[in-house]
């Protein structure tokens, strides 16, 4: 997906020293504070027992881990275009590919625990049985080899390109996913592969939202558990939304550097970046940290235990 590792189009260049740190910052110190959100919630989640041993959680940990690994990866890739560092073809196509496997995790894990709480729902007496660690595992471990299948397709892709013909290995450009795209078919995999996937997992969120609906009405349902549900259907639909919005930030970008000057577009694709690329990353740490009762006090705690720490 190219929206995910697409850090900069080259419009930085030409910009002051003072500029580029500028810019750097402006995005690192959110950036600083998400990873601390996140590393706080993975770390609840490892550490307590119950968390442990309940399968949403555990598919909660797989979703946060893949979201600070993107953005990791994708702040690594910005601050690299910032500072003009050139990167060779391998170093870059790891790089790349790596924040691929990592940012198609996501919507993947979404599906999984919509899923999961349709279970809850629809069936619950059967909840127990069906959505058990063991199962949980087997879900997440499916969801990471066809992610990595994807990342080893694109690399067959990548063997194609002529690479003895380059004088060196050494790119000419930023790194990012439009560069390592080396060929029409890449680019056209690419396009069906993420409208492939953001299709499929839309059509499950909401068919999971729906049958929790239709369930809702049923008088042997628990309406308090049908309510929270839906509630949190909701909000993996619009995390699934915000992660399809990203796939325009590239063409929006390369528009708008037609119509408006540079210094311009800098401030927008750094917003876009920000909003886009980067706040969503650290939703899925702040939706459940602040609305599952049982991680609340414990994110609450150790959040202000960590400030103290750092005064």
């Amino acid at each position: 997906m190219s929206y995910a590792t697409q850090s900069q189009i080259n419009i930085t260049v030409g910009l002051r020293f003072s500029e580029r740190v500028m810019l750097s910052t402006l995005s690192s110190l959110p950036c600083c504070i998400f990873f601390f959100i996140n590393g706080t919630m993975l770390f609840i989640l490892r550490s307590t027992l119950v968390f442990r041993e309940t399968s949403r959680y555990v598919l909660l940990y797989n979703l946060i881990f893949a979201d600070t690994v993107q953005m990791a990866l994708s702040q690594l890739l910005y601050l690299l275009s910032v500072s003009r560092i050139m990167l060779t073809y391998p170093v870059c196509g790891f790089l790349v590919m790596l924040a691929n496997l990592t940012n198609e995790v996501s919507p993947l894990t979404l599906v999984v625990m919509s899923l999961e709480r349709y279970v809850a729902v629809c069936y619950p007496l059967r909840h127990a049985t069906i959505i058990t660690i063991r199962n949980t595992a087997v879900a997440i471990i499916m969801v990471w080899a066809f992610c990595s299948l994807n990342v080893l397709t694109r690399v067959l892709l990548l063997l194609d390109f002529p690479f003895e013909d380059l004088e060196s290995l050494k790119m000419t450009d930023f790194c990012n996913t439009l560069v390592m795209f080396l060929g029409p078919v890449s680019d056209l995999y690419d396009k069906a592969y993420t409208g492939f996937l953001f299709a499929s997992a839309g059509v499950a969120v909401t068919s999971s939202y729906i049958g929790v609906m239709v369930a809702a009405r049923s008088a042997s349902t628990d309406k308090a558990s049908a309510r929270k549900a839906r509630s949190t259907l909701l909000l993996h639909l619009v995390q699934l939304c915000l992660s399809l919005c990203s796939t325009i930030h590239n063409p929006v970008l390369l528009f708008l550097s037609r119509i408006v000057t540079r210094i311009v577009l800098v401030r927008i694709q750094n917003v876009f970046y920000l909003l886009i690329i980067i706040l969503p990353r650290c939703l899925s740490a702040l939706i459940y940290g602040l609305r599952d009762q049982t991680i609340r006090p414990i994110l609450t705690y150790n959040l202000c235990y960590l400030c103290y720490l750092c005064h």
